[in-house]
């Protein structure tokens, strides 16, 4: 699966019940860069019940300018959680399955 089609699915619990569309992903790095690039890895998806539009950046805590977009962003995207790659039992082309048990994490985006 390519990364951009997992943009904009939706993302269901284990009972089917919608919990919104997945709007980004997130990577960490786990070692220190080499050559070219660091090693990544895929640590969950981002999921948002609202809207699948692009945090544009101001996810992170001391993004705020311009002013307007940063308030704007943060209201569209209120709600929006953090699923680690562990919880999701099955990614298929049109939806995402989460377990039963899942852990929703804080986005990282300020509210």
């Amino acid at each position: 699966m390519i990364l951009t089609d997992m943009l904009g699915i939706d993302v269901l619990d284990s009972s089917g019940k919608r919990l919104g569309e997945v709007s980004d992903v997130r990577f960490a790095l786990d070692a220190a860069p080499g050559p070219l690039l660091s090693k990544a890895r895929l640590v969950g998806i981002i999921v948002s019940p609202r809207t699948a539009s692009s945090f544009l950046g101001f996810e992170r805590q001391n993004l705020t300018q311009p002013w307007p977009i940063a308030q704007l962003l943060r209201w569209r995207h209120r709600g929006s959680f953090l699923v680690l790659w562990e919880d999701i039992a099955l990614m298929g082309p049109k939806s995402v399955r989460l377990r039963s048990d899942f852990t929703p994490y804080e986005s990282g985006l300020t509210r």
